[in-house]
């Protein structure tokens, strides 16, 4: 069981989260992800990490409600606690000094980022920040990656804040003007990475995405992370998630995230149709797992001789 310390949100439909999980605190790297189960029933879905505190001993996860079990986790409070969270898996980002590095986050995408973008930046490089939203309230992160960066460019999607347009059109115009970037880091919705990957594809700049595909173990055994990478298959839970964006098949990765869209659709209504008995089966679970805990611990304390 591990205790929710912090619920709240950062934009419409998106809250962040700060979660007691002090081994995972210690290990964690940029660019891992954690798998979470919130009761004994439920599904489990990768989170990335965006931050952690090792002296606090918690992990700072972002989530997005979109489907029933981020819809659920985004009804939890402080307080509350989630069933499982195991972690971290996936490979590091690969962060050493390769001079100037754009970095894009687009939507929830940012918080994916932000990691690496402050690992990228400790380890010496010029990171160049372009932040992307539908509209100003879902624009994340953004005094948090301007801190880590030498430059930061807001676009949004209607003009309400920043730029009007995507993040691709400033990263563009950096290319067309001679800027130079050593490396692209990507992240955020599979046609904002295929795009991005289009843009810097002629340029022969490293790109570097983050796939979002379907998981369940995290640990390449159930296969649902399936990806088609430089025409080969790879597991984005162990080869992965972060990919070179111009060796991705971003096509088959759309139809994969596609290929379960009718039952998730059918769970989110019967999720919506009861959204207490759903946060009620996350504490009772929590609770009957903290009582087992503590009965073990219990029974493992020495006896005197």
């Amino acid at each position: 069981m591990f205790p929710i310390r912090e619920s709240r949100p950062l934009a419409p439909g998106v809250r962040l989260f700060r979660i007691v999980a002090p081994r995972i605190a210690r290990k964690r790297q940029a660019g891992q992800f954690v798998i979470v189960r919130l009761h004994a029933d439920g599904e489990r879905i990768p989170l990335t990490i965006a931050d952690s505190d090792a002296a606090a001993g918690t992990i700072t996860l972002i989530v997005q409600g979109i489907g029933k079990t981020t819809k659920l986790m985004n009804s939890l409070a402080a307080g509350d606690a989630i069933l499982d969270v195991v972690g971290p898996l996936g490979r590091a980002s690969e962060v050493e000094r390769f001079g100037t590095v754009a970095v894009l986050g687009g939507g929830v995408g940012a918080a994916i980022a932000y990691p690496t973008a402050v690992a990228l930046g400790r380890a010496g490089n010029e990171v160049l920040t372009i932040l992307g939203g539908r509209s100003r309230e879902l624009v994340l992160l953004e005094a948090e990656l301007a801190a880590v960066s030498a430059e930061l460019v807001v676009t949004t999607d209607d003009g309400s804040y920043g730029r009007r347009g995507l993040v691709t059109g400033p990263l563009l115009e950096w290319l067309e003007s001679g800027r130079r970037i050593d490396r692209v880091l990507a992240i955020g919705p599979v046609p904002m990475m295929r795009a991005v990957a289009e843009v810097t594809r002629p340029w022969a700049v490293p790109t570097i995405v983050s796939l979002n595909s379907i998981m369940v173990d995290g640990t390449g055994m159930c296969g649902g992370c399936r990806v088609l990478v430089g025409g080969e298959s790879r597991f984005a839970c162990v080869d992965g998630p972060e990919f070179d964006a111009h060796e991705v098949d971003f096509a088959v990765l759309a139809q994969r995230n596609a290929m379960y869209r009718d039952a998730e659709s059918r769970s989110l209504s019967d999720f919506l149709a009861d959204p207490g008995g759903e946060v009620e089966k996350v504490r009772h679970d929590c609770r009957r797992a903290a009582a087992r805990e503590e009965e073990l611990a219990t029974s493992l304390v020495e006896v005197p001789r």
